[in-house]
């Protein structure tokens, strides 16, 4: 999610423009979503027109009220608390939300978005299939009308589906509620043990830490492997990809670009040097049980020097390592290279045939823009809230180490190093490819070279289906 200012004057400055009009925010988002009223933009699937004018008396806030549907991922606080505030903000404004898990929405998008009564709002497993079908609602006017094709691109980037299908470039078919920044999660005091005085500036520094560790009889990772969760060793695999090449290419794969694989020569590098973690006892011996929570848990515990995972997190980290928890963006495999780091938006739509399609988009906006959403972004939700580059980030409790992440972000922003997951290059790549195959190096069944090839077989069999 976006933070907001706690003024609320952003949401009440003058910035949306429309071919010869110039509308107040705040008005938008209490028009936008009054039944009846004049709203703006009006979006068809293939915009061509100018968006019409909304209404700009702010007296519309006290006008009908609305109930949007929205369906929200269980497990994550962020959309309920901007939910909460933003019908703080704009009474006329409440929400009927239902929740489900990520691994059910996979499945069950597809009907909500194609039922009798679509959701105005909901939170996106996939795009491509669902842009295919004509389920999203088009969000290029909007963009438009707000302003969104101001911001950095790479913000919107994941969120575009071009005319051949792929993601990375095209119309818009999503907003992220906020973007999250993966890296390297460690144990201060142990880190300390092993003579850790700063964040490593290179793979072999942080792989020479790795070997201290297991000499001192620490666990030098803490991950999850297990198939319930998903491989977590995906996360270091994909980190050691960016290190050793460009991130240009790895995304190209995610985004289903013709002719990429992920099958190349620093990929191979990568791999072998997860093999050699592997064998060398750097994570847990029993890797492949071990549930995300649950590895969680232990790290929380003192269990693990290093852990690789996301600022989503932040917050139980903060609870159980109060003090005690540092973090680092992954280094290059050259010192003085760029850094990357798997970075997305926490990925929510509009229904095709939304009634109040006007309103969602005018919550996407607010969430970006406004100082107090934008706050609850932070606080809750531990990333970066994205929106105008103008707009500062809203400070971390003091010792958090949501601190540390933001700033990181920032480094990885100026050196251009944001990802994709690998594991969101199609609807069923990480449970039919990485996950199965990752289980099997750790088993020490399945060899770099095996590994890559038999994702890419997997992933080509997808994209052909």
């Amino acid at each position: 999610m976006f933070s907001t200012n706690p003024d609320g004057s952003l949401a009440r400055r003058r910035f949306i423009r429309g071919p010869g009009i110039l509308v107040a925010a705040l008005a938008i988002l209490a028009s936008a979503c009054a039944p009846g009223a004049s709203v703006a933009p009006s979006v068809s699937t293939t915009p061509s027109t100018a968006p019409t004018t909304p209404a700009t008396s702010a007296s519309a806030a006290a006008g009908p009220s609305a109930s949007a549907d929205a369906v929200f991922e269980t497990g994550f606080d962020l959309p309920f608390k901007l939910s909460e505030e933003f019908t703080k903000q704009f009474p006329n404004v409440t929400w009927k939300i239902s929740q489900d898990q990520f691994a059910n929405l996979i499945s069950t998008t597809p009907r909500l978005l194609a039922g009798d009564n679509p959701p105005d709002l909901i939170r996106l497993p996939t795009m491509v299939s669902l842009v295919k079908d004509n389920l999203l609602k088009n969000l290029d006017d909007y963009a438009t009308a707000f302003g969104w094709d101001k911001w950095p691109a790479a913000q919107l980037a994941q969120n575009r589906v071009g005319t051949d299908g792929t993601r990375g470039a095209g119309s818009l078919y999503a907003a992220g509620l906020n973007y999250s920044l993966t890296g390297v999660f460690y144990n201060k005091k142990l880190a300390t043990q092993i003579g850790m005085t700063e964040a490593p500036k290179t793979v072999a520094e942080f792989e020479d830490l790795l070997a201290k560790a297991k000499a001192a009889k620490l666990q030098p990772i803490m991950q999850w492997n297990a198939a319930a969760s998903g491989a977590g060793l995906a996360f270091p695999l994909q980190q050691l990809m960016a290190a050793y090449g460009e991130t240009a290419p790895i995304n190209d794969w995610i985004f289903q670009k013709s002719g990429a694989t992920i099958d190349t020569p620093t990929n191979l590098t990568a791999a072998q040097h997860l093999e050699q973690w592997v064998k060398a006892g750097y994570f847990p011996k029993d890797a492949n049980a071990t549930e995300y929570t649950d590895a969680n848990a232990r790290f929380g515990k003192g269990e693990g020097v290093f852990m690789f995972n996301g600022d989503w997190q932040n917050a139980v980290y903060d609870k159980d390592l109060s003090g005690n928890v540092g973090f680092f963006v992954f280094p290059s495999a050259t010192d003085g290279g760029s850094v990357a780091a798997m970075s997305a938006p926490l990925t929510y739509g509009i229904a095709a045939d939304a009634k109040n399609a006007d309103c969602a988009a005018a919550f996407f906006n607010w969430v970006a823009t406004n100082d107090a959403a934008r706050q609850v972004d932070v606080t809750v939700g531990g990333s970066n809230p994205g929106g105008p580059t103008d707009l500062a980030i809203p400070p971390a409790a003091a010792g958090s180490i949501t601190n540390d992440t933001l700033a990181a972000g920032g480094d990885v922003a100026k050196s251009n190093g944001a990802m994709d997951f690998i594991a969101n290059a199609t609807g069923t790549i990480f449970a039919q490819g990485w996950t199965p195959e990752l289980q099997k190096m750790v088993g020490d069944k399945q060899t770099p070279e095996g590994l890559l090839k038999a994702v890419q077989a997997e992933y080509a069999k997808e994209l052909a289906q």
